[in-house]
């Protein structure tokens, strides 16, 4: 089994940053890929990032490229999501997860574990 802690939340202004955090525990998961996606109340979880096994390979939804960054340290189990410029619309429960390949992927039925969840409010 893995478990999957994200942390890193809270509530920030327009404009700002904040950086997420995913711990990961259980088993290693050095050899594949993984992803954050959110979920605003009201609406379907959608994909934001997502980074393959080796860090080598991303993927942004449009609406958060060039304003996120996703990363990984493979020697802490740990993943990381840089948010930067944030806006109103970025508000939501954000959530980790861990993908069941190498490869990136943006639907969430290619993910086989997922965190709780960490909120994100950006107030305008």
């Amino acid at each position: 089994q893995v478990q999957l802690v994200e942390s890193g939340g809270g509530l920030v202004q327009a404009g700002g940053s904040l950086r997420l955090s995913c711990a990961a525990s259980g088993r290693t998961t050095s050899y594949y890929a993984m992803g954050w996606f959110r979920q605003a109340p009201g609406k379907e979880r959608e994909f934001v990032a997502a980074i393959n096994w080796s860090g080598g390979a991303t993927s942004y939804a449009d609406s958060v490229k060039g304003r996120f960054t996703i990363s990984r340290d493979n020697a802490k189990n740990l993943v990381y999501l840089q948010m930067d410029r944030l806006k109103p619309e970025d508000t939501a429960v954000y959530y980790c997860a861990l993908d069941r390949s190498a490869g990136v992927h943006t639907t969430r039925y290619e993910y086989a574990y997922w965190g709780q969840g960490t909120q994100v409010t950006v107030s305008s």
